[in-house]
């Protein structure tokens, strides 16, 4: 992110929800009714032509092939994940890096049963928080915002801050987040998660392979999306790729963490789950979720 500007990536994954909300009703993916209100004007605009919306979505495809169905596929998979837990009887939510997350608002099961705290990037939220008062009318009660520049405040010192109970039975939603941290912030992430949740906590995030970083993994799909970021990303957003999981690694990677109960789900998931017809979305990156161990 540029200082003082919104995610960019948060705009770009709202305007793909917001393009798949325009999709008729029995071919959407996901159904984020709230996208239309937090997309930014351009993409707004571009909304209110179906042949526009059609080119825009044919160029995404293009220049990064199943980028938009790994997206639209990942918030389904991860509103269905939240509404388990739910009916598990959640707590709290914490939603890191929440950018235009609408699932505090869309799902009215949270409402009487668990506070929702929402973490983010103060200049990201400042603007989420306008157009949530301009879209209800007010703030809703039961979501907390925590503004939290990782360069001067820890998650755990944000979150305790703002009335966060460490006792309760809490879902941490990471998503899209975790490729533009360093391994030390993914830590320290993961170690507050594991220390301070109450029992029955759990965490569900995406990664990307490390070989997708790194240049050891040759898919044209990924050096695709290396080269277009280099070209578009780099000169408007600080965000960049860093951080990666070994293939195959992850239950071990979060079992020396403090997790256990470990699924993860891999593209081929989404596309046997999920898609019909040419689908294809990305082989290097996975949603992960697993439970919190138990405090000896």
């Amino acid at each position: 992110m540029k200082e003082g500007k919104p995610s960019f990536t948060a705009e770009g994954t709202v305007a793909f929800r917001f393009a798949e909300w325009l999709a008729p009703e029995d071919e959407r993916m996901c159904h984020d009714p709230l996208a239309k209100d937090f997309v930014a004007t351009k993409f707004r605009i571009i909304g209110k032509s179906r042949l526009l919306t059609k080119i825009a979505l044919w160029c995404a495809e293009r220049l990064v092939p199943g980028m938009v169905s790994y997206i639209v596929g990942r918030t389904k998979y991860i509103d269905a994940y939240l509404k388990a837990r739910i009916d598990d009887g959640i707590e709290q939510l914490v939603i890191l890096g929440a950018g235009y997350d609408s699932r505090a608002y869309r799902f009215d099961e949270l409402k009487g049963k668990a506070k929702v705290f929402e973490v983010d990037f103060p200049a990201t939220q400042k603007v989420k928080m306008e157009k949530v008062k301009r879209i209800f009318g007010s703030l809703p009660d039961n979501v907390v915002y925590v503004p939290v520049d990782f360069d001067e405040k820890k998650l755990g010192d944000g979150l305790c801050e703002s009335g966060y109970d460490k006792k309760l039975k809490t879902l941490f939603i990471w998503e899209g987040v975790t490729p533009y941290i360093t391994a030390e912030a993914m830590d320290e992430t993961l170690a507050f998660v594991a220390k301070n949740s109450g029992e029955g906590s759990s965490i569900i995030f995406d990664y990307v392979f490390k070989s997708a970083l790194d240049g050891t993994y040759e898919r044209e799909q990924v050096q695709r999306i290396r080269k277009l970021w280099e070209r578009i990303g780099q000169p408007v957003t600080s965000e960049r790729f860093c951080f990666g999981i070994e293939e195959g690694a992850i239950e071990e990677f979060l079992s020396q963490r403090g997790f256990y109960q470990v699924e993860n789900v891999t593209a081929e998931f989404f596309e046997s789950a999920h898609f019909k017809g040419p689908h294809e979305t990305l082989k290097v990156w996975c949603v992960v979720y697993a439970t919190v161990k138990p405090q000896k």
